[in-house]
């Protein structure tokens, strides 16, 4: 089953290209032939290293001189390629990576593993590429040496890795040596000083947000007093992305998978090889490994008040905003319900002026019709003789010149209305230009370089 899955597998990896070495550490009990080679591996001397033929070739000993311990790996120290960490990527061609597999008797199911999640999230891009570190070992306790592939992008701490493990060549016995220097590396200080940075964050941030009272004269935080609202909310994201850049709970649970295979090893480990220096430093992993658990308890501990006051502040960060908003609709109302009333009055007075043209105007117009030529009240002997004969010519001129006068209006009113929906159009468009210009203005106000955190401020471990 294993090897079936090894190889469907190996079907679906895309192989990248990088740069190969290789690490031999070799420790005797004459101390004076004890070896260390840590060079580039080219690929006509690849399976020559796994199999130890040629230039790595077992040295010819004394019979009185035998191998008390070993290491050999492959390397890539600083892997360049963009997707070297992507699932379903391998960083050699497949007929090496098979063949180191089973020469090294690493754990096939690792490549199953290529996008799974240990430390943290495994899918972190920066400037487009993918980064991290990978690490497989074999212990074998007939030849006591451990076998493996190390893998890291430049961000990793592999050349840190290889430096302290040539450092600790003479502790080499011990399985777990190597797993252990990686994750000592992986809990350094810079951790610790990483969350102190981003708790003094929080504390500029509760300055600026609560306005705090007890702000030192000349003190930077002054300085914020007219932040935008839109880059304190940055700067809290931000804060709380730090925090979270490193959960304590996926170190506690490495630790205790170390101390498991701690142990494991020491009860494989036969009697006759448990020697003083071994039990000695199996010991000290074991103190180191309980330290860096309680490191990691209080850092949960820590981090979790750090993000209860980051909430904190963001609730309070947003009950301002809606009270700056509440202010803002509140005046908006105001100015609205002034408007409303300015137009009540306007409507009241045109009511009054429409009232009496109503009043007026049929009394107008008839008595303007009661002046012209058409009606005699004085000469006339009755009421027959009052009207001219020839009143038709009124309604015959009135009529026509009325229908123009509609039709008139009627062409500027459909004119009247396309100028309107072109100026609707330039409306429109001058409100989209207008919303375009805010989002600019305020993608440049919160990508701009103001901010609460001052990087000169930054914990450094020396």
């Amino acid at each position: 089953m294993d090897d079936y899955a090894f190889e469907q597998a190996i079907k679906r990896c895309r192989a990248v290209s990088e740069d190969i070495q290789c690490l031999e550490m070799l420790s005797y009990s004459d101390s004076s032939l004890d070896s260390i080679k840590h060079q580039p591996l080219v690929p006509d001397e690849f399976d020559n290293f796994l199999h130890r033929r040629g230039i790595f070739a077992p040295a010819i000993l004394p019979d009185t001189v035998h191998l008390t311990a070993g290491v050999r790996l492959i390397l890539q120290e600083n892997a360049r390629h963009p997707e070297t960490f992507a699932p379903e990527r391998i960083s050699m061609m497949p007929g090496h990576y098979t063949s180191m597999m089973a020469a090294l008797h690493l754990p096939r199911i690792a490549i199953e593993t290529s996008s799974a999640t240990i430390f943290r999230k495994s899918d972190v891009r920066k400037k487009g590429k993918t980064r991290g570190w990978e690490l497989l070992l074999c212990y074998d306790f007939s030849t006591r040496i451990t076998t493996g592939f190390c893998k890291g992008t430049e961000s990793s701490n592999v050349s840190k890795f290889i430096e302290q493990l040539k450092s600790c060549a003479s502790e080499m016995s011990h399985a777990m040596l190597l797993p252990v220097i990686m994750f000592s590396l992986e809990s350094s200080p810079a951790v610790d000083a990483k969350q102190r940075g981003a708790r003094d964050w929080l504390k500029r941030l509760e300055k600026e947000i609560s306005m705090g009272l007890d702000i030192e004269e000349g003190d930077s935080y002054t300085r914020f007093s007219n932040t935008a609202f839109d880059t304190m909310n940055r700067d809290l994201v931000e804060c709380q992305a730090q925090v979270l850049w490193t959960r304590p709970k996926a170190y506690s649970s490495i630790i205790d998978s170390i101390e498991e295979a701690a142990q494991l090893f020491m009860q494989t480990l036969p009697e006759s090889e448990r020697s003083l220096a071994i039990e000695s430093f199996h010991t000290r992993i074991l103190s180191r490994l309980r330290l860096y658990k309680e490191r990691w308890k209080g850092m949960e501990m820590y981090i979790d008040t750090t993000m209860q006051r980051l909430e904190i502040q963001r609730s309070a960060l947003y009950n301002i905003m809606a009270q700056k908003e509440s202010k803002l609709n509140f005046q908006i109302a105001a100015d609205q319900k002034m408007l409303a009333h300015m137009s009540k009055r306007e409507s009241e007075a045109m009511k009054g002026i429409s009232l009496l043209g109503t009043i007026f105007l049929p009394g107008a117009f008839i008595g303007s019709i009661f002046s012209t030529t058409f009606f005699d009240f004085k000469d006339a002997p009755n009421m027959a003789s009052v009207v001219s004969s020839r009143f038709w010519l009124y309604w015959a001129v009135t009529i026509p010149f009325t229908l123009v006068i509609v039709a008139l209006y009627y062409l500027l009113e459909k004119r009247r209305l396309r100028s309107y929906a072109i100026e609707d159009a330039d409306l429109q468009r001058d409100l989209d230009r207008m919303e375009l210009d805010i989002i600019s203005a305020m993608r440049n106000r919160t990508l701009s370089k103001t901010t609460t955190w001052n990087k000169g401020d930054e914990w450094k471990i020396l």
